[in-house]
C-alpha cells in the first residue's frame, strides 16, 4: 500500500513541498531527507510502501534503493532535456540558447537517465546571467511540483511517460572544469562566451589560465571590487 513518500530537498524546500503534498492526501507520511547520509538511516522495510521525490537535489540515489522502493522515484531536474547532468543553465548560456526548461524524470542508476514524465519550457531574456537563468528556472520548478503533487501524492501507479527523451550530451564537474581551462590562443569572442556562462566562480572553479607552472584565476570587476 502506497502510504509514504521521502521527500529529497534542502532544507528550505522541506516544509512547503510536505505542506503542499499532505494538502492533497492529509494521511500520507512524507520523511524529508535532504543528504546522502539521510537517506542511509531510513529502514529498508519501509520502502516498498515508498515514493521517492527529489527536487532539485545533487544527491544521487543508489541503486539498491532505487530497486527497493515500491512506488517509484521521480526527480525534478532544473534543466531541459537537452541538457542532462551538471550545471544545465551554465552549458546552455555557454551555448547562447534562446529557450530553456525544467523535466520531471523517473531515477534511474544513471543520473539523468530515467523516462520522462513532463517537461516545461521558457525563453531566456536577453542579458541574462547564470543567477537569473538558475532564479527563472526554480520558479518554474516549483510550478511544475505545483501542478504535478496532486498526481505524486495519491496516484499509486507509476507517472505517465512522455514521448521526450535526453540529450546525448551529459555535462559533468570534470566538463566544467574542462571548459574552465583557458588556452594562451583563446579568441576575444570565445573567451567573453566563457566568462559570461562559467566566470561566477560557481562550485568553487573558476576560468583560469596556466602559464610557466603559474595559475592565473580569472576574477569578475565586479567581484573584485
Amino acid at each position: 500500500m502506497f502510504d509514504t513518500i521521502i521527500l529529497l530537498t534542502g532544507a528550505v524546500e522541506q516544509a512547503p513541498l510536505t505542506t503542499k503534498l499532505r494538502r492533497h492526501r492529509p494521511d500520507l507520511a512524507i520523511t524529508a531527507v535532504e543528504t546522502a547520509e539521510d537517506l542511509a538511516k531510513l529502514s529498508p522495510t519501509s520502502l516498498h510502501r515508498a515514493r521517492l521525490i527529489g527536487f532539485a537535489t545533487p544527491v544521487v540515489v543508489p541503486r539498491q534503493m532505487l530497486n527497493a522502493l515500491g512506488y517509484g522515484a521521480y526527480n525534478f531536474h532544473p534543466g531541459p532535456p537537452q541538457y542532462p547532468g551538471w550545471a544545465p543553465a551554465h552549458f546552455a548560456l555557454y551555448d547562447q540558447i534562446d529557450q530553456f526548461g525544467i523535466t520531471l524524470h523517473e531515477m534511474a542508476e544513471r543520473v539523468d537517465s530515467g523516462a520522462i514524465n513532463e517537461t516545461a519550457s521558457f525563453p531566456i531574456p536577453a542579458g541574462t546571467d547564470v543567477a537569473a537563468l538558475e532564479s527563472l528556472t526554480y520558479t518554474h520548478l516549483v510550478k511544475l511540483f505545483w501542478d504535478m503533487a496532486p498526481t505524486l501524492a495519491t496516484l499509486a501507479t507509476p507517472l505517465p511517460r512522455r514521448s521526450v527523451y535526453w540529450g546525448n550530451k551529459r555535462n559533468s564537474r570534470q566538463a566544467y572544469r574542462d571548459i574552465c581551462e583557458i588556452p594562451l590562443n583563446i579568441t576575444r569572442d570565445e573567451l567573453h562566451r566563457r566568462m559570461h556562462a562559467f566566470g561566477g566562480n560557481d562550485f568553487g572553479i573558476a576560468p583560469s589560465i596556466h602559464l610557466h607552472g603559474v595559475e592565473f584565476r580569472a576574477v569578475r570587476p565586479e567581484k573584485a571590487a
